[in-house]
């Protein structure tokens, strides 16, 4: 919810001062400002770089300064690390009471730290004791283990800096707080602060530098590139396959009653189901080699390029047809220069959903005992908690899903360069 706050509002102030810029500037005369209406224009509508940039700029903030990241100078409270202490007050079997003090070091997991010094001369039945807590870790104090008399029965602790306390409940001391277990014992946590422990989110610099470790070295004897090379040589085969099946059968059941009326059920029914679903029959069916990761991608991709085809066909203006047959063009004639020239914007808007969900579907085929790809190397690294190779592959991941998004937006201006115009 933090988070979320937050990036409303980095959203929301850029945004103003964006527009305050933007009434002070000189008017610009491009396509755009020419029209006089623009809201509900989606030609009039482009991308505001600046945005972009700040987007981006914002998320990364973020993501630093709840990782405590060198790269971002301002930071969310971190956990505690430090010298820290408390009193405890315990009674023994003849009811007397005494107090002794419980000296933490807390420090950052990884670091090799002595324990805290204890006094020499001690009076009374209550023994000081001395701790290592790691930062965002808890550790059990055993006060009847340390204590003179602290098995007897009677024996108890009463009180946490002046605080009653008893089985089941909590106290707060300085740094942290203390909870009494049902067996008597201590379990201290000292504050964890705001930010995320690096075994749950890394800062950037170390995905940056496992990054360069894996480019350098690779990862499991495979090179990265090798890796990403194989994930998307799975998604090209699967999307390439599916759209050589998926188009035609999508201008058949868009042009004839009998294909619309077979092949229906079967689309509208399968479109539905996640790929997930299917990995278990894709083992049972064609075992766990490259075949089976192929053939779920395909899958992904074949009922997205169908439906987009035959959407494509239904929104060709009857209007055209009506033209060309006024004009004496046969049945081929009409497919070939009306139909297929109108359905090409649909079924590139297809092609992208596919290419996307074929990619985003690559993690799950390379379950199916993959020794290579982006999917493999999140699979293998989640199992050792290497939470920084995880964030780097779906970094990886997104980067190349985009610039394959921004690759057929290309092509699909090249190639359908009358879409949008009617």
């Amino acid at each position: 919810m933090i988070v979320f706050l937050l990036y409303v509002t980095i959203f929301a102030a850029a945004f103003g001062l964006y527009r305050v810029w933007e009434r002070k500037r000189h008017h610009l005369h491009d396509f755009a400002s020419l029209k006089t209406v623009t809201f509900g224009d989606e030609s009039a509508v482009s991308p505001n770089r600046f945005a972009s940039v700040i987007s981006i700029i914002a998320l990364f903030a973020i993501w630093g300064a709840f990782t405590g990241s060198v790269i971002t100078p301002l930071h969310v409270p971190g956990p505690f690390v430090g010298d820290a202490s408390f009193t405890y007050t315990a009674r023994n079997a003849a009811g007397e009471t005494d107090d002794a003090t419980v000296h933490m070091r807390v420090y950052r997991v990884g670091e090799d730290v002595p324990l805290p010094e204890l006094p020499v001369d001690q009076a009374g039945f209550a023994m000081d004791d001395a701790l290592k807590i790691g930062a965002w870790r808890s550790v059990l104090a055993r006060p009847s283990e340390n204590d003179t008399g602290g098995e007897d029965d009677g024996y108890s602790v009463i009180a946490i800096d002046g605080q009653p306390i008893a089985a089941g409940g909590t106290v707060r001391f300085s740094d942290g707080e203390v909870t009494m277990t049902s067996k008597g014992s201590l379990s201290i946590k000292p504050d964890k602060g705001w930010q995320m422990e690096p075994i749950w989110l890394p800062a950037p610099e170390a995905v940056v530098s496992r990054l360069v470790e894996i480019a350098n070295d690779g990862y499991k004897n495979v090179s990265l590139w090798n890796h990403l090379g194989s994930s998307l040589g799975r998604v090209i085969a699967g999307f390439v396959i599916g759209s050589i099946i998926g188009i035609p059968l999508g201008y058949a059941m868009g042009l004839s009653n009998w294909f619309r009326g077979w092949f229906d059920p079967i689309v509208e029914f399968m479109r539905p189901v996640p790929p997930l679903a299917l990995i278990p029959l894709i083992i049972i069916w064609f075992g766990i080699g490259e075949q089976g990761k192929v053939i779920l991608l395909f899958l992904a991709a074949l009922w997205i390029m169908t439906i987009s085809a035959r959407a494509g066909v239904s929104g060709v203006r009857i209007s055209k047809v009506h033209a060309a047959y006024s004009l004496g063009a046969s049945k081929w004639q009409i497919l070939r220069h009306v139909i297929v020239p109108n359905s090409l914007p649909e079924i590139f808007t297809g092609a992208r959903v596919a290419m996307g969900v074929c990619w985003g579907t690559v993690v799950a085929a390379e379950l199916v005992a993959a020794d290579r790809g982006a999917g493999m190397m999140i699979v293998n690294a989640s199992k050792f908690q290497l939470t920084d190779i995880v964030i780097l592959g779906i970094i990886l991941i997104g980067i190349i899903g985009y610039g394959i998004d921004i690759l057929m937006r290309v092509a699909e201006k090249w190639l359908v360069p009358w879409k949008g115009r009617g």
